[in-house]
C-alpha cells in the first residue's frame, strides 16, 4: 500500500530564467528567418511555463503522472514540475465543522438533539486524494455517524437509568473524549488528523421537551427537600440536646414530640410561620 512521499522540485526562479532564455531565442530565431529554431524554442517556452506551481503556507501539491503518484509537495513558494504532471492543491490549515443538531435516540430510546463542533486537517495527502473519493464529504458524514453511535451508547441522562455510570448531559470531558476517539477511528483511512471534537449543543427533543422539564424540576424539588429535611432533623435534634444538657426544661415523651413536630412544621414549611405566644404555664 503506497503512502504519501514528499519531493523537492526545481526552483521556479531558475525555470522563469531559462523561460526567459527560450523566448528570447525564439524572438530572434525568427527575426533572423530561422524558422526551426523560433518554433521549437517557444514550444520549451509553452511547456517552461505550464510547469510552474505556487504552494502557500500549510499547503501542499498532489502530483501525478499519467495515473501514477509522483510525490507531494510540502515546502511552500514557487517551483517548477514536469509540465505533464496533473497538480492537485491540497490545504494543510486546520479546518472547523460546526454541525447543525441533529434528531437521535439515546440508549433508552429517548428522542434527542445534538450537534457537535469538529476542528480537523488533512495530514497525508495520499490517503486524502486517493483513499477516498471526496475527503471533505467523508469527513462530514463519517463525523455525523460517529455523533449517532455516541448518542445510543449512553442516556441523555441517569435519572432513569440509575446504574449509568456516565450519560450525555454530565459526562463533559469523557464523552468528548470518546467522541473524538471513535472520529479519529473513522477519518484515519482518510489521512485525517482529529484535532478536537466536542459536543457543543445537546437537548430534548420538541415532542418531549415540556414533560421531561417537568420531570427535571420534581427531582429538583425532591432533591431540596431532603436537604431541607435532612437540615431540619439535625436542628431539632440539636435543640433538644442543648435544653437537656443545660437543665433549661424537662420535657417528658409527649412534650417533646409536640416540639419536634412544632420545629419540624417551622423548619419545613414553605411559607413563613404564625406562631401562637403561649400566655399560660407550659402545661396549659
Amino acid at each position: 500500500m503506497k503512502q504519501e512521499f514528499t519531493v523537492k522540485p526545481v526552483s521556479g526562479y531558475l525555470a522563469l530564467l531559462m523561460a526567459i532564455l527560450f523566448i528570447g531565442g525564439a524572438i530572434a530565431g525568427f527575426a533572423f528567418e530561422v524558422i526551426w529554431l523560433g518554433a521549437i524554442l517557444t514550444i520549451l517556452f509553452i511547456f517552461t511555463m505550464i510547469g510552474f506551481t505556487v504552494v502557500y503556507p500549510n499547503g501542499s501539491c498532489v502530483m501525478v503522472l499519467f495515473g501514477a503518484y509522483k510525490g507531494s509537495i510540502r515546502e511552500n513558494g514557487f517551483f517548477w514540475v514536469n509540465p505533464f504532471y496533473n497538480k492537485r492543491k491540497i490545504s494543510l490549515r486546520a479546518r472547523n465543522f460546526d454541525s447543525e443538531p441533529i434528531k437521535v435516540n439515546d440508549k433508552i430510546g429517548n428522542p434527542i438533539k445534538i450537534g457537535f463542533v469538529l476542528v480537523w486537517r488533512v495530514a497525508e495527502t495520499f490517503k486524502a486524494v486517493f483513499d477516498v473519493d471526496d475527503y471533505q464529504h467523508f469527513v462530514l458524514v463519517q463525523s455525523d455517524a460517529a455523533l449517532r453511535k455516541l448518542a445510543g451508547l449512553y442516556p441523555y441522562d441517569n435519572f432513569e437509568d440509575h446504574e449509568a455510570v456516565m450519560a450525555l448531559r454530565s459526562g463533559g470531558e469523557e464523552i468528548n473524549e470518546e467522541l473524538e476517539r471513535e472520529i479519529r477511528e473513522r477519518l484515519q483511512i482518510a489521512g485525517i488528523e482529529v484535532i478536537e471534537a466536542r459536543i457543543n449543543y445537546i437537548a430534548y427533543a420538541e415532542e418531549i421537551a415540556n414533560a421531561m422539564l417537568r420531570r427535571q424540576q420534581a427531582t429538583a424539588v425532591v432533591a431540596a427537600r431532603f436537604k431541607i429535611v435532612e437540615g431540619a432533623v439535625s436542628m431539632v435534634q440539636m435543640a433538644l440536646e442543648q435544653l437537656s444538657d443545660k437543665n433549661i426544661v424537662e420535657l417528658d415523651e409527649e412534650k417533646k414530640a409536640s416540639m419536634v413536630s412544632n420545629l419540624m412544621v417551622v423548619l419545613c414549611g414553605d411559607k413563613d410561620v404564625t406562631p401562637v405566644v403561649n400566655t399560660g404555664t407550659l402545661h396549659s
